[in-house]
């Protein structure tokens, strides 16, 4: 995977989260649902967390949540589809 400028984390302490089962999930270019799909998530698809920052509010697999993950650069899933095993917060604000 090519890491852009969000991958400023120390890449010794990446963690990456399982998605959603059975769900092919849409990465969007922001925080939100109205900003356009850049790719799809193969279903068993894990993904490391950036930074996280608020957007448009989802209810997904795991409950409704306004936090987006910051996944690559310029690239973002709704936290409602990420096994983080919390509701809030795992990873620093966005920048």
């Amino acid at each position: 995977m090519v890491m852009g400028s969000a991958a400023t984390a120390d890449a010794a302490s990446l963690r990456y989260y399982d998605t959603a089962p059975g769900i092919r999930l849409n990465v969007r270019s922001g925080p939100g649902t109205q900003y356009g799909i850049v790719r799809v998530l193969p279903e068993g698809a894990k993904v490391p967390i950036f930074c996280q920052t608020p957007g448009t509010t989802v209810s997904g697999y795991y409950g409704t949540s306004n936090i987006w993950d910051n996944i690559d650069d310029g690239e973002f899933v709704s936290d409602a589809y990420v096994n983080t095993g919390s509701d809030g917060y795992v990873a620093s604000r966005c920048g």
